[in-house]
């Protein structure tokens, strides 16, 4: 075994102008996400604790679409979905339609370690939530000023948006301006925005967890689901690796594009980059998305076929790195 080792993301897929002071900004938040995940390995946390820990520092920041600062539905409101797997055992928890858990992903763990069930939704989901104890705010709470005016653009151009974080001002010069040759299932959406968050980690004792959480695409239809809920799609964790996945969700769902990774580092026998490289390249169609990975020795691999990816990670030798471009 080569240590432990971590990866965070806060979503594929970046306006190339996206204002210097916003990229500070990303990097300065996965930094402290990252320093949280490596304080909790040096203290023989478990794989699947650290992520838990992590993503939910994500949700409750409002910079990324997840938790408070999730995108709004076209109703304006939110509805938030998470997944989390532990590799030791494949074990795991998913939720959808949440609206009122101020952290999704640790109802998705409550849901692996105290239901009979994986997945849970909805109205189902909300409940679980009450009987569970965990803690509830108003949906109020997830909106923010920012996606409010995201929502008012989309709604003006008459589309999802894949790109939910455009600024406000300059709107010329980014992505909603211009023509998008980008599509979901046939109908042009927007590009270039965090749309997800993201952990994986390896620990010292070579287990693998992984967690990912999201408020979905801006202007999306209610009920929506994307891809970080399902497992082996936005998520996978086995005793070879841990995926998280973001970009575009139908695109990540048909390709199964965690759970490839891992299923081609045991049948083909790559390498966890290789791998990474390989889904990236063959397994998204036309879609766009990105990927961060570990390995049970301690690598680190992440990959992304759109501009840029916010990610950061560590390894245990010391290692750390945070980047948004190639």
């Amino acid at each position: 075994m080569g240590g432990w080792a971590i990866a965070v993301h806060g979503g594929a897929g970046v306006d190339p102008n996206l204002p210097q002071e916003r990229q500070d900004q990303a990097k300065q938040l996965l930094t402290r996400c990252l320093n949280l995940g490596i304080s909790a390995l040096r203290s023989s946390l478990p794989a699947v604790d650290v992520v838990e820990l992590v993503v939910r520092e994500l949700e409750t920041d409002p910079f990324f679409n997840s938790g408070r600062g999730s995108a709004l539905t076209e109703k304006g409101t939110v509805e938030m979905e998470a997944s989390i797997m532990d590799g030791w055992g494949r074990r795991c928890g998913a939720v959808s339609g949440i609206t009122t858990v101020k952290n999704p992903v640790s109802l998705a763990r409550l849901v692996m370690d105290k239901s009979p069930h994986s997945y849970l939704a909805f109205s189902g989901a909300q409940e679980f939530a009450k009987q569970q104890g965990v803690e509830m705010v108003d949906n109020e709470y997830f909106i923010t000023e920012d996606n409010k005016g995201m929502l008012m653009l989309a709604k003006e151009a008459n589309t999802i948006m894949f790109d939910y974080r455009i600024p406000a001002v300059g709107l010329e010069t980014c992505s909603l301006a211009l023509e998008s040759p980008l599509q979901m299932n046939g109908l042009p959406i927007g590009v270039y925005a965090p749309e997800t968050v993201g952990c994986v980690v390896v620990d010292s004792q070579g287990r693998c967890a992984a967690a990912t959480s999201t408020g979905g695409l801006m202007n999306k239809m209610t009920g929506r689901i994307g891809d970080s809920p399902l497992i082996g799609a936005g998520t996978y964790a086995c005793n070879l690796c841990g995926i998280s996945c973001t970009g575009e969700g139908e695109a990540i769902i048909r390709g199964t594009l965690a759970r490839d990774v891992a299923a081609v580092m045991e049948y083909k026998g790559l390498g966890l980059q290789e791998a990474a490289d390989f889904v990236i390249k063959e397994r998204l169609d036309e879609g766009k998305a990105g990927l961060i990975a570990v390995s049970n020795n301690g690598e680190v691999a992440y990959g992304f076929n759109c501009v840029g990816m916010f990610r950061g990670c560590a390894t245990e030798d010391g290692f750390m790195e945070v980047g948004i471009w190639e």
